[in-house]
């Protein structure tokens, strides 16, 4: 889970840190390429569509589903929320979800997920400005989630894009 869609022109296209192919992968996607590839050894890939991640089982959902041409959280506190928490309310209830919260807007979702049968990793946003002030890299979100899958009997996340 992130904050909202990337801002610029062409960017954003349905799933959260993705865009499709042609489109040069923005920082944060490069960031979270950086730790993919730290954590579970897998090369960044030539592009930075994540359609494959949602296929694999990934819901890649950001707290808000617009945004105002160049102006980031532009769009937080106007109603998208009530979606996504809703969302996320039905996910919780599974007990064998994955939650990765990435920034302050996702970690705001923290007390939604109340049943103690999923887990929950949080970092900051894989933005430049606040992975590299720490508490994004080396968090190996992707190793964890799949152990946690594994460990009961659920199908790992192929994160090879």
């Amino acid at each position: 889970m992130g904050q909202d869609p990337y801002h610029q022109p062409g960017q954003a296209h349905g799933l959260c840190f993705s865009v499709k192919r042609g489109v040069p992968p923005p920082p944060s996607l490069l960031n979270i390429f950086g730790e993919l590839q730290a954590d579970c050894g897998i090369s960044p890939p030539a592009h930075g569509e994540l359609t494959g991640w949602a296929k694999s089982g990934v819901l890649l959902l950001n707290t808000a589903l617009t945004v105002r041409h160049g102006v980031a959280n532009s769009h937080k506190n106007q109603g998208w929320e009530i979606l996504t928490d809703k969302i996320i309310e039905i996910l919780n209830r599974r007990g064998d979800a994955v939650f990765i919260l990435w920034g302050n807007n996702a970690k705001s979702k923290i007390p939604l997920i109340t049943n103690s049968g999923n887990l929950v990793l949080t970092g900051t946003h894989p933005s430049p400005l606040s992975a590299n002030r720490g508490g994004f890299f080396g968090g190996k979100y992707f190793s964890a989630a799949n152990a946690f899958l594994r460990e009961r009997g659920i199908n790992e996340i192929n994160w090879k894009l």
